[in-house]
């Protein structure tokens, strides 16, 4: 035993001295350890006044959609399945037919009762009933949806202000920053998840405008349609979607920032729908930066204006594009019937074209 001792006491100042050489090594110094900057000073102890101040605003939507009668199987919806609601369901769906249920999230944005949610969440409905989080039921309408983004805007009346939440920047937010997540997961109601942004830009392949936050709170079934939220309270994400081979969470959710839902809102609450700007040309990235045309749509804005396949597209208005993907964004920004100026190489000469844009049909890509 006291030989085991010796050996262990020896072990311990063999790692002592071990340690001490290597800080005296050139190498490594204590000093550059002291020096180091502390990236992360600190954390959250608690999410709970952050909870607190979002819930409120925070709503759970059900939709219904009339469906043909007859002796047709009861189909639950992905958000009910596995969960305690689900058996209710069925036996609802027994008695009444003609419904069929849907389940997902939103959020208040003004005080007279006006959300956002996903138009998957609510653009097929026809009755549509917004639960706050005291418990009532209100019945809401569609004021606008777009389905390019799936974004969608409803409206409840109300006889007093409702609580309501504000919008974040997006574009402060970096890889690695907080977010809480918020919404009704598999018809559960009102519940809130961590994390992080995990990365940006994502294309997931939903559609042409495909620009996500990845995020990996918890986000499942019934989540679509919830805010996700920065440290401060304010919106930065439209959760939208999720990656999952199960079904439920796997920390891989995908969020709509908040500079491009912004807008969007803005405009459904006017008008009720987007106009997007539209060339009428057929776009392939070309390898080292800009947007080659391939093809001109005829007839069609691109054609009028004088454009040829094998232009290389460099830039929208002054800013570099280079991407058809951006190149199809900046022209969709613009309102149809308004000039953008391209600036293009052909054959090696760099040139600026007006083109007055026409209007965006629908499926179109270019």
């Amino acid at each position: 035993m006291r030989g085991a001792a010796r050996r262990g006491r020896f072990a311990a100042r063999m790692m002592a001295a071990g340690m001490m050489a290597a800080l005296a090594s050139p190498g490594v110094s204590a000093r550059a350890w002291a020096d180091a900057p502390i990236l992360v000073e600190q954390r959250p102890l608690s999410f709970a006044p952050l909870a607190r101040k979002i819930v409120p605003a925070v709503v759970n939507i059900a939709v219904t959609q009339d469906v043909d009668e007859g002796p047709t199987k009861v189909k639950v919806p992905p958000a009910l399945r596995g969960t305690p609601f689900e058996k209710q369901f069925r036996e609802r769906m027994r008695s009444k037919r003609e419904q069929m249920l849907g389940a997902g999230s939103g959020f208040i944005i003004d005080p007279s009762g006006v959300i956002v949610t996903n138009n998957h969440v609510v653009g097929a409905a026809d009755k549509i009933t917004v639960s706050l989080s005291d418990g009532t039921e209100l019945q809401a309408k569609l004021v606008g949806s777009d389905e390019l983004t799936d974004i969608a805007v409803i409206q409840v009346k109300t006889d007093k202000p409702l609580p309501f939440v504000t919008w974040g920047d997006s574009r402060k937010m970096d890889v690695g920053d907080w977010i809480l997540a918020a919404g009704n997961p598999f018809g559960l109601g009102s519940s809130v998840t961590a994390g992080i942004i995990s990365a940006r830009g994502r294309d997931i392949g939903a559609g042409p405008f495909d620009d996500f936050l990845q995020l990996d709170a918890p986000i499942n079934p019934g989540n679509s349609g919830g805010p996700s939220f920065d440290m401060r309270g304010q919106v930065v994400a439209l959760n939208t979607a999720i990656v999952s081979p199960t079904g439920g969470s796997v920390g891989i959710g995908f969020g709509i920032p908040s500079e491009i839902v912004q807008p969007i809102v803005d405009q459904l609450r006017k008008s009720g729908h987007i106009d997007r700007g539209w060339l009428g040309v057929t776009l392939e990235d070309r390898p080292g930066g800009g947007v080659s045309i391939v093809g001109i749509d005829k007839p069609g804005p691109a054609l009028q204006a004088g454009l040829k396949p094998g232009d290389l597209v460099n830039a929208v208005n002054g800013d570099h594009v280079d991407s058809a993907r951006g190149l199809i964004r900046a022209v969709a920004a613009a309102s149809p019937g308004s000039a953008v100026q391209l600036r293009i190489q052909r054959k090696g000469k760099a040139m600026d074209i007006a083109v007055v844009v026409g209007r965006r049909p629908e499926d179109n890509n270019g």
